[in-house]
């Protein structure tokens, strides 16, 4: 024990042995102590090296180590001890004391022996095992050591935990471990397992990862909470973030609806904790994940759906309008409110209604836009206020309608602040940042909305006193082609190429507006002349949109004005600037490095003020124009006819198509117009076909009953004759209430009888109906295809067979009718002489002195 002592920081006696050489005796003592204590001691001594002696003990002692684990599994110390040693070999923790290179070094040495670790996937396979474990000593190193193993090399372990049977059902044990330490270091295990990977992502998510989660969230505080929130979000995160599948399962199983309470701030938001920052931060990323504009259209819309009905889009709207806010709160909250409500119209629509808490209450979108044209307020506030009108117009042609409405004459109220009139300000102001934001929101107002385009051409702007109003498109060009005066003052690119983007989208796919821009006659002597010039750098993004507008002028040109035909347009291009040239300085947009970085994604982000020059729907049109203008300009005039015809000739044939179309959709409805009345008819003729049968049912029960009354009259005749001749005293058994029963039942005869000839005569009129059904089936069949013609021939020929059946009954009935209706007349006569007889014998019994009320002939004879 003396060396123990030793190692652990005793008094020795004589020369101290090297580390290396104490830890070869400790790792020989580890081996081959047969004593438990022994290994024990040995191993918590390798644990005290383990950090000063990295290398020696992770060379020397690494498979000892693994051998404890295996074999030692009974002693929760040793085990703890052995944990604890691998850990702090694996482990890569940062040291501020460290200099770049130590650290580094410190860095390959984990990965190094993270590498000798999992080189048999049987070691991560036994960890796993140990994780069920419940002692503290065991199961806590076990959760670090895996998380270390995940840092260094996080994409084998994982594929080794994912084969691993239940692998990951055992980590997420781990959050229902009731020891906060063991719990919160699970949180930090699973962030790396989730890492990156979507099969495992899945897993995690249908072992209920996400009720658990939030439950923590819950009980930590929600947004209040610590960082245990904070590693929850960042879970929840990994599970969501590009994965469908996931944020399926989050949506339908009604997890939406609990983020709510998150963002339930109160009215005093000051002083709010850098933890509470972070958490909210990262909650409104948990919201944006789900509507990211990059997920599917319709993962996207059902999830702003719910966000809607569960009042979470309200909820945000509540934080965008409150007082006191944290400013990166605020703007990551209009970020995140532009993506619930981008693209959808009942989202847009409650959010124009949204009101800010003022007096007089002005519109929130009014609210923003002071905000993105004020130069004092911060970049990325700014930025966020544009993506948010962004999102407010995309697909919303209700709402590009209510804004560029603001501008026009007749919708002004001199009293208020409009959205136009700001956007207005913004645009001529003498910030370049404001006419670039307000020009691309203009240019979101038009975007696809040839209406928009239109209006917008009637908006009027006072330049000065004295003056006449000028058209906010003169206006615009004026500015581009005033020269030094104007331009030099803040003749920045960045203005210029907002105002030639807005003018792009303004006048691409619009001849009208076309026609006004080229009704300027200074207009296209500048955009020549601008191409032309050989300028530096800064200004070749210029020259390549000057070349843009110039060819949406040609491309787009009704030809209208005489002098600034397509033709015309192009000569002018091949004399001043030339074709190839023209078509060379066009590539500068595309070719620009900040282009393919606004094309990635709509949301505008950009470092710095100087670098917001693209807007996102910007590139998607040049990328569908460039190629339409280069291929209309390089076009001789006969090559331009050529087109022009063909073109005619396709409005032709698109308009005999769309023709053809209208009738075969006025077909497909008549055939299906059709198929409902064939099915009314089968189901009419199955009525029918029930009740004949009840019909003769009830006619066969009518026979049988006049059968009876026939036997009944037969023998009342024959006893009545026969008693005649008799002795009177014989006839007292007749009853004159049999008498009146008779008379019911023929009287019901009558009305029975009656009835069939109404049900015969209704009968008669469904035939003639179906008949004329069928006529006029047949008719209209004649304009559908000859596949559904064929269908319907066969429906109508099976409908006709029904008919003519339905018709051979129907004569049955009738001359089951004529007979039954005979058969009562004879039983008429019958009654009638029984009546005759019946008086007479009254009279004779009258005779006789017999009282005939007493009497029970009926009866008598019966018997």
């Amino acid at each position: 024990m003396n060396f123990f002592r030793g190692v652990m920081g005793g008094q020795a006696v004589g020369p101290q042995p090297s580390g290396a050489e104490t830890i070869q005796k400790l790792c020989d003592r580890v081996a081959s102590s047969t004593l438990l204590e022994d290994r024990r001691d040995a191993v918590r001594a390798l644990k005290s090296l383990s950090k000063k002696y990295r290398m020696e003990v992770g060379t020397q002692a690494m498979d000892h180590l693994i051998n404890i684990l295996q074999t030692d599994r009974s002693d929760s110390e040793i085990l703890g001890y052995a944990l604890d040693t691998l850990y702090n070999l694996i482990c890569n923790d940062e040291e501020e004391e460290q200099d770049e290179n130590a650290q580094k070094q410190a860095d390959d040495l984990g990965a190094q022996f993270t590498d000798t670790f999992i080189q048999d996937p049987e070691h991560v396979t036994l960890l796993l095992t140990l994780l069920e474990e419940f002692d503290f000593h065991v199961r806590w190193p076990a959760v670090k050591l895996l998380t270390a193993l995940l840092k260094n090399q996080c994409v084998q372990v994982q594929g080794i935990i994912l084969v691993s049977p239940m692998g990951v059902s055992r980590l997420m044990d781990l959050l229902a471990d009731s020891r906060e330490v063991i719990r919160n270091d699970g949180l930090l295990l699973l962030q790396q397992l989730t890492k990156s990977n979507a099969a495992i992502q899945k897993i995690v998510a249908f072992e209920n990862a996400f009720e658990r989660l939030l439950d923590i969230i819950t009980e930590e505080g929600s947004s209040d909470g610590g960082i245990v929130v904070e590693d929850c979000l960042l879970l929840l995160l990994n599970l969501l973030k590009n994965n469908s599948s996931n944020q399926n399962f989050f949506k339908e199983g009604s997890y939406i609806q609990r983020m709510k309470p998150w963002f339930e701030v109160g009215d005093d938001n000051s002083g709010w904790s850098a933890q509470k920052v972070t958490n909210l931060h990262l909650m409104l990323q948990l919201v944006r994940v789900m509507v990211s504009p990059v997920n599917s259209p319709g993962a996207t819309a059902s999830c702003q759906k719910s966000m809607y009905q569960c009042g979470l889009l309200q909820q945000l709207c509540t934080i965008l309008m409150a007082t006191g806010v944290p400013a990166d709160i605020l703007t990551e909250t209009i970020n995140t409110v532009s993506e619930v409500i981008r693209g959808s119209q009942v989202n847009q629509d409650y959010f124009a209604s949204v009101n800010a808490p003022s007096n007089p209450p002005r519109p929130a979108i009014v609210v923003l836009l002071m905000s993105m044209v004020n130069e004092r307020q911060p970049f990325v506030l700014r930025c966020a206020v544009l993506y948010c009108f962004q999102c407010f117009l995309y697909k919303n042609q209700k709402g590009q309608g209510e804004i560029v409405a603001t501008l026009l004459p007749s919708t002004i109220d001199a009293n208020s602040i409009s959205a136009g009139q700001l956007l207005c300000g913004g645009l001529f102001s003498a910030d370049s940042l404001s006419n670039w934001c307000a020009a691309v929101a203009l240019a979101h107002s038009l975007q696809d909305n040839l209406t928009q385009k239109e209006q917008l051409l009637r908006v009027q702007l006072a330049t000065s006193l004295g003056k006449p109003p000028v058209s906010l498109l003169q206006q615009c060009t004026n500015i581009l082609s005033q020269g030094d005066k104007i331009i030099r003052r803040g003749s920045k690119v960045q203005t210029r190429v907002g105002l030639l983007m807005l003018l792009c989208t303004w006048i691409s796919n619009c001849p009208i507006a076309v026609t006004h821009f080229l009704h300027n006659q200074e207009n296209v002597p500048f955009l020549t002349a601008q191409i032309s010039e050989n300028l530096g750098e800064d200004e070749r993004l210029v020259q390549g949109l000057c070349a843009l507008l110039l060819g949406i002028c040609i491309y787009y040109n009704d030809n209208s004005l005489e002098n600034y035909t397509k033709e015309k347009l192009k000569q002018l291009i091949e004399k001043r600037i030339g074709k190839e040239n023209f078509v060379e300085k066009l590539g500068f947009i595309t070719k620009h490095e900040l282009y393919s970085r606004a094309a990635q994604k709509p949301q505008p982000v950009f470092p710095s003020p100087e670098q917001m020059l693209f807007d996102h729907e910007f590139t998607k049109l040049v990328k569908e124009l460039e190629g339409m203008i280069t291929k209309a300009v390089h076009k001789s005039s006969e090559e331009e006819k050529k087109e022009e015809e063909v073109k005619k000739t396709l409005e032709q044939h698109d308009n005999i198509v769309t023709q053809y179309k209208e009738l075969i959709r006025e077909q497909d409805a008549q055939i299906q117009e059709l198929k409902e009345q064939v099915a009314s008819m089968s189901s009419q003729n199955e009525q029918m076909q029930t009740t004949v049968t009840q019909q003769l049912s009830q006619i066969q029960q009518h026979k049988d009953q006049y059968n009876i009354l026939k036997l009944k009259l037969g023998g009342f005749t024959s006893l009545s004759q026969s008693n005649s001749q008799g002795d009177g005293s014989q006839m007292n058994g007749l009853q004159t209430e049999e008498i009146t029963q008779l008379r019911e039942e023929l009287e019901e005869l009558r009305r029975q009888h009656a009835l069939l000839q109404t049900q015969l005569g209704d009968k008669d009129a469904l035939i003639n109906t179906l008949v004329s059904e069928c006529l006029c089936t047949e008719s209209m069949c004649v304009f559908s295809s000859s596949q559904s013609r064929a269908e319907l021939e066969q429906q109508l020929a099976s409908a006709t067979s029904t008919v003519a059946i339905l018709q051979t009954e129907k004569a049955k009935l009738q001359t089951e009718v004529q007979e039954s209706k005979k058969e009562q007349d004879d039983l008429l006569m019958l009654l009638a002489d029984q009546d005759q007889k019946i008086h007479s014998l009254k009279l004779r019994l009258k005779d006789l002195g017999e009282t005939v009320d007493k009497l029970s002939v009926l009866h008598y004879f019966s018997k």
